[in-house]
């Protein structure tokens, strides 16, 4: 299947109870390439009227679709896991024109995606309860587990597919309707995958998906209705915040899963070659653009220079190019905003003494390209120390022992992810519960994983994707006291 054949095959419309329509005053916007900044379509925009709608869908189709049961919600997800992995080279490439990154990495998240899934197939029919005695033994103690309600979920352009199957699976599996506001950047990954679960069985009005130019315009309305029970957001600590004063009215529960600034330790007895590839792993996934990548590399002082070389080699190896070209491995940023702010970052960097051994500036031509960057002799003031890159740059500063490492990976305000190299499991073990993080990576680059429950702590949001956490998020719990007679 050709490009436009599978960017024409998408519907481009606001979902809403099960049909696909235009948005309530007829306008669009159109959905960029980033690696060649032409317009590749012209989605709908969706209104206030049309995110409304979506909560009546959501909460008219609530009460039948908490009543199906599990084995049936179950095989959905199934199906749609089955669907979604038959068709990985079309939805891998609709992910990389509307995104940028590579076809490798897309295929990666496809299955990555689609694994959510199957995952929460299985666990919707392991919802569990409990059944007990009251101490004085004159009543029996029902505790159950029953569905949030209605959601508002808001996922992320980096991963368009990955950050909506993880909180979809869990919804869909646990009994509960949703609203989708997928990003303005990439939201064919989203209508793709709404058209998909379609197919697969899901009701009408279970999922509703409403793109938009305006998030505000999506958000405040379906927030602002005490029948939507639960949000989930996946981006900014700043939209976050603001998100968490939203919902503070209503008491809407909340999982939020923001911004990260991860360090990646490396100590003097790890293994080198593993830590350049996992350094690397860490930070160039994704073109960089993940809150889970690398953000500062802090290594020890003896083995520091070593390292650096290490790293620049393999930096300055990896081929850039538009995503669907054979070999790329890294692709263009987003949008020339993202791209600007990574360049600001650098310019900072070495305006305060740091000096890039690779990279340090954008790419030539079309395209939102710039060059995988290695930074060294990085200053303790330099902003890309504190500031979320989210740009193919590694930043690499050193440390003299153990406690200096620690109070440097703790200093800020994040508290996603950090990674850890070294031979010695007692210090790994050690690092590993002193970082102030919700997830550690030790001796490894990559931490997500399905059955996993992924997270943060501090500024990095709270609630946990994933794993058995994730179908909890989306559940309340109920008790039941029988009285007994005799």
């Amino acid at each position: 299947m050709s490009e436009r054949d599978i960017i024409d095959r998408v519907p481009k419309q606001v979902f809403v109870d099960g049909a696909w329509r235009a948005s309530s005053d007829g306008s669009v916007f159109g959905v960029d390439d980033p690696g060649t900044e032409s317009t590749l379509c012209e989605v709908a925009d969706g209104q206030a009227d049309d995110a409304k709608a979506a909560v009546e869908a959501a909460v008219e189709a609530q009460e039948e679709w908490a009543a199906t049961p599990p084995r049936q919600r179950g095989e959905i997800l199934r199906r749609a896991w089955q669907l979604m992995t038959d068709r990985t080279d079309e939805l891998a490439t609709l992910m990389t024109l509307e995104m940028g990154k590579s076809l490798t990495e897309s295929r990666a998240e496809v299955a990555y995606a689609a694994d959510y899934f199957r995952w929460f197939s299985e666990e919707a029919v392991r919802i569990d309860g409990d059944y007990s005695r009251t101490p004085d033994g004159k009543a029996r103690m029902i505790v159950t587990r029953q569905p949030v309600g209605p959601c508002l979920l808001i996922t992320p352009w980096n991963f368009p597919l990955a950050m909506g199957t993880r909180k979809i699976g869990p919804a869909v599996a646990a009994g509960c309707t949703m609203i989708v506001k997928p990003a303005q950047l990439t939201p064919l990954s989203m209508l793709a995958l709404a058209d998909l679960l379609t197919e697969a069985g899901l009701p009408g009005g279970v999922l509703n998906v409403v793109p938009s130019t305006s998030a505000s315009r999506v958000v405040n309305p379906v927030l602002a209705d005490p029948r939507i029970r639960k949000m989930s957001f996946t981006g900014s600590t700043e939209v976050g915040r603001k998100l968490v004063e939203q919902c503070a009215p209503n008491l809407q529960r909340m999982s939020m899963e923001l911004g990260g600034n991860a360090a990646f330790l490396v100590f003097e007895d790890a293994d080198l070659d593993a830590a350049v590839e996992g350094a690397v792993t860490a930070k160039m996934r994704n073109n960089g653009e993940s809150c889970v990548a690398a953000n500062r590399f802090l290594v020890h002082t003896s083995i520091a220079e070593e390292f650096t070389r290490r790293l620049t080699d393999r930096m300055a190896g990896l081929r850039m190019g538009h995503g669907t070209e054979p070999d790329v491995v890294v692709g263009p940023l987003v949008n020339d905003g993202q791209r600007a702010k990574v360049s600001e970052l650098v310019e900072d960097a070495v305006s305060r003494g740091a000096r890039a051994t690779t990279g340090g500036e954008p790419g030539d031509g079309a395209g939102y390209f710039y060059r995988p960057t290695v930074l060294a002799d990085v200053g303790d003031d330099a902003r890309i120390l504190r500031e979320e890159v989210f740009g193919p740059v590694a930043p690499v500063t050193t440390f003299a022992d153990e406690d200096e490492a620690l109070a440097g990976a703790n200093d800020t305000e994040y508290g996603l992810v950090g990674y850890v190299f070294t031979r010695d499991l007692e210090r790994a073990v050690r690092v590993g519960e002193g970082l102030a993080t919700g997830m550690v990576g030790i001796n490894t680059g990559l931490v997500s994983n399905t059955s996993a429950p992924f997270g943060g702590v501090k500024a990095s949001g709270f609630g946990r994707e994933g794993g058995h956490e994730g179908i909890t998020e989306y559940l309340d719990t109920k008790y039941l006291s029988l009285a007994l007679r005799s």
